[in-house]
């Protein structure tokens, strides 16, 4: 997930940083577009994005029947009852939407631990779907943790400009990105069928 999902998020954010800056594209005016090119690699060297997530799919996921996916799941869940507790309106919003998002990564760790052996194909489509579901997932999850030390009061007392802006970027997380997870979802358990539809002599 570090490798996988980190390095097509960098790129995600390094050309909206060339759309933010805007100026002549590639040619250099404002150095983003350079962050953008560097980026590009990251995906590649050391293994592939498709690579990766077929690893995950095989080997961290579908070998021990989900074991160790849904061992993480129930973490996030013990988060989610924490905020809950916390009584605090920005952490309620985040529960919510952890929620769903933890509840859609489960249901795709069902489908791939119940269709791997029978149909690896189906399971195989959705590889990529899968890790940046998964890694949507576990950062939201991170961002929900920092944003239960952000609202005590020693985290307030400390610096509550910075906290209250940690508390404002996870709720921003959940309600706009982590909120893709049930759409993900959908694609990697209904849509493997268009995925493999085509002939390989159709390409």
């Amino acid at each position: 997930l570090v490798k996988g999902y980190s390095t097509e998020m960098s790129l995600e954010v390094t050309s909206l940083g060339v759309q933010v800056h805007g100026g002549m594209g590639f040619i250099e005016e404002t150095g983003a577009a350079q962050y953008y090119r560097d980026a590009k690699i990251l995906t590649i060297y050391e293994g592939t994005t498709a690579i990766q997530a077929n690893d995950l799919v095989g080997r961290k996921t579908a070998r021990d029947g989900g074991q160790a996916a849904r061992a993480i799941a129930a973490q996030i869940e013990k988060t989610e009852a924490e905020l809950l507790a916390s009584a605090s309106d920005d952490a309620t919003a985040v529960a919510q939407r952890l929620k769903a998002a933890r509840e859609a990564y489960l249901d795709v760790v069902d489908f791939i631990a119940d269709q791997a052996k029978g149909d690896p194909n189906a399971v195989y489509a959705g590889s990529v779907p899968y890790l940046m579901l998964a890694g949507n997932l576990v950062a939201g999850w991170q961002l929900a943790r920092s944003l239960l030390v952000a609202i005590t009061p020693e985290a307030q007392a400390q610096d509550a400009a910075f906290m209250q802006a940690k508390v404002a970027t996870a709720r921003f997380y959940a309600e706009h990105i982590l909120v893709k997870a049930r759409a993900t979802r959908d694609a990697i358990v209904g849509g493997a069928a268009s995925v493999t539809a085509l002939p390989l002599e159709a390409f």
